[in-house]
Formats: C-alpha cells, structure tokens, sequence
C-alpha cells in the first residue's frame, strides 16, 4: 500500500472561499479554485507529486515547528537545519476578492539552501495545463502563467523556476536577513494577467481582521484556547459571501485505510450547517446566523417536496456522485469520489437540526424575515404528511430504509421548535396542529424506539442495537439527562460502541449501512459523550474524555472526522466541522456543570 503523509501533518490556511492543505514538510498538496466545490489543481494528497503540488522545503534534513500567528490563520513554519533555519509563511489573503496562496521565506539565521517544485494539474491532478512565461505586470522576471480551459494560475516570485520533466523546479540559498516572496493567483483564463499582491499588506490585514473576529468571542470557560481555533475553522469552512459552510475541504480521505468508506465532503450540509450555527451562536457570533439563514432560503426555495439534505456551496442541487479512476487515493484508498450519492437520501432529522439552530438565533435575537418564516412554516407543514416515513438516518445508511430513533426524535424538536416560533416569538402558525403531531412523535418514540428489556433507546424500531446518536436525546430537550432511561442508554451505548475509550457511531458489523469493511471511532461522538456525562452530573467523567479528545488535536489545533486507534492516526476528511463543533458544544456543557456547582 503506498505511504502517504500523516492527515494530522497537515495545516490549513484559507480565504473563506477556499482552502489550501498545506504540509509538515512544506507541500502544498490539497487545493481547490476558485470555490472549496471545485475542481482541485493540486492533488497530491490523493495521488502523488505527479497529480500536483507546491513544494517549498530545506534540501537537508530539518527539524520543523509550526503554529498560527495569533488567532488567526497566517501559518508560520520554522525550518532548522545544521547550517541555518528559515521561517516560511503561509497564508491566502482575505476579504480582497481574489484567490491567491501567498508563501513568503524569511531567512532567520546562517545558511538554508531551499528547494521548490511547482506542478498544477486542473481536472483533480488528470489535465497538465499549457505553462509560458509572461512580462506582463511584472516587476522583475515576469510570471509563469499555467492555463488549461477557464482556468489560469499565475505565479509570482522573487526568483522563477525552471520547467522539467512537466514540473516547475528551482534550489536557492537563504541566509539571514533574506526574504524571497512567492505567490499563486487563480483567474478566469479569458482575463488579463492580475496584479501582484501586496504582500506584507495582505498578511497583515488577513491577521488583524482575524484576530479581531476571534477577539469577539464570549466563551471564557475551559479549553478556551481549543474552543477559540475550533470557532476559526467552522468560520474557515464558511463561505464569506455565499454563506455555505462546507463540512470539510477535502474529499475521499478514508475512514478506514484501503477500505471504500470515502466521501466527498466539500459541500454544504443543512445538518452539520444548522449544528455549526448553534456552535457560532452560543460563542457570541449572532451574526454568522443571518448570512447563513439568508443562504438556507435561497438554497430550499421553491417546493418542499424539492428539499435536499446538501447543497454547493452556491446552493446548487446537481452533486452527481462519480469516480477518478485516475487517482490512486490517500494511501492507496479507493474509489475517489466527487460528488455525493447521499444527495438523493431522505433524511429526516434535517429539518429539526435546522429547526433548532434557527430558534436559537430567534432566542439570540435575530428577527425572522417574512420570507424565512414561511420557509420554516413550509418545511413544517411538508413534515407533517411526511414524517412516518422510514428515512437512511443521520449517518446516511446506505442499506434499507429504516425508522431511525434519531431521527424521530428530530421531527419531535423540529415542532417542538416551531411551536416555540409561535408561542414565544409571535409567528404564525397552526400551534395546536402541531402539538398534536409533537405529543404523537413522542408517544411513538417510547414505545417503539426503547427497549425495555435491556432499558436503552434503539438505533431503530426494529432493532436492539444502540447509536452514538442516542447521545442527543437529552441535549435537544426530548428527556431530561438524569431521566433513567437517558442514563440506561449511555451505558449501553458505552458497553457496545466504546473502542479504546472513544465512541464508533454504530457497529458496521450489524450490516445496517450496507457497506462493506468498517471505521474507527466517530469523534464528534465522543464529544456528544462529553456533554453527555456533563449534562448528567458526571463532571470528572467528562473532563477526562475531553482532556483525552483535546489531546488528539494535531499541533495546530485542526482534528479529523475519525481517529484509527490501533496506530494514533487520524481519518477521514480533514478538519471536520462535525468534530469541530462537537468540540466547541462539549467545551460549553462542561462550562455550565461547572457553574453549577
């Protein structure tokens, strides 16, 4: 099986349009232009150097450290060797409308001789563009322009590589006091050749502004710091014009190594964007809500019936999922996808994610639009003829149709949530309808949902087996945390699904999801343990899972979908919103057990 580099040895810098996954070692080996949806010009991740990338490293062996400037996402490397050390920065502009990686070398002391390989491949590392030299905007050498259809990169530097063998090459020298700035803009291919940077200007402001976000953070409870980068990368992952939070970068990083659990993630989930506003929300970030609610009605406009559980980021529909055959994938992983076939699932807690995320903002004070409300109102309405109906659940099973108890419980929130809107903001609708089908929902859940011999709830109406997303009863107001039945159900999702003291979603090996092989632990499950054991009393239990999961953050604060136990690895696509969050909810429910004495 071929190596590749360790997911956690990966950093992220970014725009809020896009993102860029930049290594360890200096390999710039994940990025999509101009939007996190599009096609990737370097993939390296998924293949190798040959499917492009943007290398910038010592030639002799160094030892590296790494870390943030500040709260921000201007990433600074330092590399030492025995003759000198330099410090590379990474960043990609925010806020100036373009779409630039920006990669500066400063020369901290004695001798670095540096190397750097600059290849793009369009069409995700398949299509070898027509690369030239130009004069145009150019302040010393020129530029090398790469174009291949719509697409054109253009790259600056204080010095220019040589084309080899299809890649672009160079070795130089960095000694102390010496600065070499590189650049790589994306535009259409019909323009002109864009401007350069102002660098030292751009870096500045993507840190200030930056920073000046985070500072407006509420939360001043513990693991603040975690919470703080957490609250960056959902912010990372949210389109700053669209308002689509994607729920990774990346696409088909495994959650098992060789296996064919590999998914395209760089899309805009309803359920992991509602979750993440309720994360923004209860830090202070109010805001965030109203970009992201104005996003939820263009994206669902029209017939409820229509409604997708994701979107692109732009709110578009077509997410056809499809295979790179040309790609080899993250050590050897297979199939590569893009798209995403779950697009055509019905999954109905969806809506009471969103229903729950956009009370909270009313809570917060964010006033309902006439348009928003009627969304809601819809997509109630639409859920009351429909919510019988087997769904494939959270964890979008790909086997039969099931009655997911999870997923009930949601329909349950969902009019829960709306009876709220009319009771406590003063929205219309037909509340005692809908208290109606909430009081059923209920009643069906208990009877049919909850195994009485073994005293827990069930992942589904017909089986015994138990889901990470029981967990979710209590915070969601269903039960209340010291309920027995809540308590019965987080010892036996404890008994079945613990793996080296983190939670698997379910066992895979009940056939449920219709796939073959399986996965290591889910993390945002274990965080959902955490507000758990928090919500019920048990304060150490929940301080020592979270120290453990704060712990499996990579050295600069990013964490994966899964962890592989057996090899402290991580997996699956990186960083994961759903783990971020999680985090970011855990951190809070600790808090209040805390102030509660």
């Amino acid at each position: 099986m071929p190596t590749s580099t360790p997911i956690a040895d990966y950093a992220l810098v970014g725009d809020s349009r896009t993102a860029a996954l930049v290594s360890r070692h200096g390999s710039v080996d994940w990025m999509c232009l101009p939007r996190f949806d599009s096609g990737a010009c370097f993939a390296a991740l998924l293949g190798g150097p040959e499917h492009g990338r943007w290398l910038l490293t010592p030639v002799q062996d160094a030892t590296t450290t790494r870390s943030y400037r500040g709260h921000s996402f201007v990433l600074e490397t330092t590399h030492t060797t025995s003759t000198g050390s330099v410090r590379v920065t990474d960043v990609m502009p925010a806020g100036d409308g373009r779409a630039d990686l920006i990669r500066v070398v400063d020369g901290l002391a004695g001798r670095v001789e540096m190397r750097s390989e600059w290849i793009v491949r369009t069409g995700y590392g398949r299509i070898k563009p027509w690369v030239s030299r130009s004069t145009e905007h150019a302040i010393d050498n020129g530029v090398i322009t790469a174009i291949a259809g719509p697409d054109m990169f253009v790259f600056r530097g204080t010095r220019l590589p040589s084309a080899e063998d299809g890649a672009h090459r160079d070795r130089f020298p960095v000694e102390k006091g010496q600065c070499y700035t590189f650049s790589m803009t994306w535009t259409q291919s019909h323009r002109r050749i864009p401007a350069p940077p102002d660098v030292a200007t751009h870096i500045e402001h993507t840190y200030r502004e930056s920073s000046d976000w985070a500072a407006r953070c509420t939360y001043e409870g513990p693991y603040r710091d975690a919470v703080v980068r957490s609250l960056l990368t959902l912010r990372m992952l949210t389109h700053a014009s669209l308002g689509g939070i994607v729920a990774a970068p990346t696409t088909s990083l495994p959650e098992e190594l060789g296996g064919e659990r590999n998914w395209d993630y760089r899309y805009c989930w309803l359920r992991d964007s509602a979750l993440t506003l309720e994360a923004m929300l209860g830090s202070g970030y109010t805001a965030s809500t109203e970009l992201w609610r104005n996003w939820l009605v263009r994206a669902i406009a029209g017939d409820p019936e229509d409604m997708q559980i994701m979107y692109a980021v732009d709110g578009g529909r077509n997410l056809a999922e499809r295979e790179l055959d040309h790609l080899p994938g993250y050590a050897g992983s297979r199939p590569v996808r893009i798209g995403n076939g779950a697009v055509e699932q019905k999954q109905t807690d969806v809506i009471g994610e969103v229903m729950v995320a956009l009370e909270k903002a009313r809570a917060k004070g964010l006033q309902e639009s006439q348009q928003s409300w009627s969304v809601q109102r819809n997509l109630i309405e639409n859920l009351a003829l429909h919510w019988q109906q087997p769904d494939n659940g959270l964890w979008e099973i790909r086997g039969p149709l099931r009655h997911f108890t999870h997923s009930r419980v949601m329909v349950w929130a969902a009019f829960d949530r709306a009876i709220r809107g009319v009771e406590v903001h003063g929205c219309e609708g037909p509340v005692e309808r809908w208290r109606t089908i909430r009081d059923e929902v209920r009643e069906e859940i208990l009877q049919r949902g909850f195994d009485t011999d073994r005293f827990t709830f069930t992942q589904h109406y017909d089986t015994t087996e138990v889901d990470a997303s029981l967990l979710l009863i209590p915070l969601v107001g269903f039960l209340p945390p010291d309920d027995p039945r809540v308590v019965g159900t987080i010892r036996a999702i404890e008994e079945d699904l613990l793996q080296e003291g983190l939670l698997l979603r379910y066992r895979t090996g009940s056939g449920v999801d219709g796939l073959a092989g399986g996965e290591h632990p889910f993390l945002a499950c274990s965080w959902w343990l955490v507000s758990a054991y928090a919500l019920s009393g048990q304060l150490d239990r929940a301080r020592d899972l979270m120290d453990r999961l704060v712990g499996l953050l990579n050295d600069v604060g990013l964490v994966s979908e899964e962890y592989d136990t057996a090899h402290g690895l991580m997996a699956g696509n990186f960083p994961q919103a759903f783990s971020h969050l999680a985090l970011i909810d855990a951190a809070h429910a600790i808090a209040r057990a805390e102030a509660r004495g």
